[in-house]
């Protein structure tokens, strides 16, 4: 069902973000109303500054961020004090993931990666690099839209078919 204000949510990962941080930051309280509202409003407004300044859609890197953490309950080898809203790095119990200074390097190394995957390019990064894995995607933008995450980013097959059914769901806060 199309958002009631028409407009779409892009499944381009490089696509333009249709949500500005209130919108995402209303979508996931929707979901997790017990989050602290703090530290969801600083989430929302770093994905949309990070993504904007990596030309990533802001609206797939912070679904993406909604379905890796549970909406920020964790639960799995990831830990709210590791900053690493995407599973960067997390294998196995010896492999927990990456760790960030903070909340806004996390996200910074998530829109990275995931800059990697959509782009073919590796000198377009406006930001300093965080992501330590960056340079181990192989082949570069091998994934443009959500869809090519499955099986990649995650091993999952349904990961794109998971995170296009909460882009429809968010598309129900586009106004």
């Amino acid at each position: 069902m199309p958002a009631p204000s028409g407009k779409n949510i892009s499944r381009s990962i490089t696509g333009v973000p249709a949500m500005n941080a209130k919108q995402l930051y209303e979508y996931f309280m929707s979901r997790n109303p017990l989050a602290d509202k703090a530290e969801v409003k600083r989430l929302s407004n770093y994905y949309v500054e990070e993504a904007r300044a990596e030309g990533i859609n802001s609206d797939i890197a912070f679904a993406q961020m909604c379905v890796e953490t549970g909406f920020l309950r964790f639960g799995n080898l990831v830990t709210p004090e590791m900053h690493n809203y995407c599973g960067l790095g997390a294998i196995d119990s010896e492999h927990r993931g990456e760790v960030f200074a903070n909340e806004r390097l996390g996200v910074r190394a998530h829109i990275q990666h995931l800059h990697a995957y959509a782009t073919t390019s590796e000198s377009l990064l406006n930001r300093p690099l965080i992501d330590n894995r960056y340079k181990w995607v192989k082949p570069r933008g091998k994934a443009p839209t959500i869809f090519e995450l499955a099986g990649t980013w995650a091993a999952d097959k349904n990961y794109g078919a998971k995170l296009d059914a909460m882009l429809s769901r968010m598309e129900q806060f586009i106004r």
